[in-house]
């Protein structure tokens, strides 16, 4: 794959009670499974601070591609823009 926003980083093994919750949210995205995944760790920024985040993260050399660094802040906000609240 040449494009790196389709390249397959890490294939979690999700427990059945996981991997069913998220093929119905996809189904209800209208998305496949990993672009539910993709979309599901987009929210986690507005869940989590970064305060509680990044002291305890152990590769500071991907702060510019974390969704918890500060400046990419608007980034994901522009990226969950597009997607529909289902509450």
């Amino acid at each position: 794959m040449n494009n790196t926003t389709n390249k397959r980083y890490y294939s979690p093994q999700f427990s059945e009670t996981a991997a069913v919750s998220v093929r119905r949210l996809a189904w209800a995205l209208g998305v496949s499974m990993p672009k539910a995944v993709d979309q599901m760790v987009n929210l986690l920024p507005s869940l989590f601070s970064p305060s509680i985040i990044c002291p305890q993260c152990k590769d500071k050399t991907k702060c510019n591609q974390c969704g918890f660094n500060q400046q990419s802040a608007a980034v994901n906000a522009a990226l969950l823009s597009g997607v529909s609240s289902c509450v």
